[in-house]
């Protein structure tokens, strides 16, 4: 019985978070209630509150699940890769997917996570963080084997390719276009692995 009520206990939770999910993803982070979230999992506010202190605890619950789904998934995609340009292409491809496959939640991280009060520094700055230094990895595997210049800042490539990347998603935000996962993926990559001078510029 003891492991029972332990598993209806976790299951209930996961619904809560599930609920919370959706609605912060919905309504937005400010807009949203804890009634609110309550309602959408099927439980009582009062028992929402058992699980979670506070709207505060429950958005770092959601944001927890969905950077360790998603830096657990880039990390085995960019593992199956061989070679540093595929590897490369691989993390690109992968993130543009995320965004648009998980609209509503990176709008959502966008447009209020980054801005709230005490972001910097936080759990979940760190978990951005580490989601990011996937390719700053695969930059200094790829300096180490000759394929990019050592004095590249990888930093500024990092910025430069998740920024790019992010623009993309405000415009397929804003507009609902489609958007060609594969076609964007190889186009960034063969920018960042080619340039933009002409071949005929010698």
């Amino acid at each position: 019985m003891p492991r029972i009520g332990a598993e209806r206990l976790a299951h209930r939770k996961n619904d809560i978070v599930a609920a919370a999910r959706a609605v912060f993803t919905e309504r937005g982070y400010e807009k949203t209630t804890m009634i609110d979230i309550a309602r959408q999992a099927g439980v009582s506010d009062g028992l929402a509150y058992r699980y979670f202190a506070s709207k505060r605890d429950l958005l770092q619950a959601v944001l927890d699940e969905f950077y360790a789904r998603i830096i657990a998934h880039n990390e085995e995609c960019v593992g199956r890769a061989i070679g540093f340009a595929a590897r490369l292409e691989t993390l690109i491809r992968e993130h543009v997917r995320l965004l648009v496959e998980d609209t509503g939640l990176v709008r959502l991280f966008i447009t209020e996570v980054r801005s709230l009060e005490g972001y910097q520094g936080s759990h979940t700055h760190e978990l951005n963080r580490r989601y990011a230094s996937i390719l700053t990895d695969i930059l200094v595997e790829g300096m180490e084997q000759g394929f990019v210049d050592p004095s590249v800042d990888g930093r500024l490539v990092r910025d430069m390719v998740f920024g790019g990347i992010e623009h993309l998603a405000w415009r397929r935000i804003l507009s609902g276009q489609p958007v060609d996962v594969e076609e964007v993926a190889a186009s960034i990559t063969n920018l960042l692995l080619h340039g933009i001078k002409s071949n005929a510029q010698g």
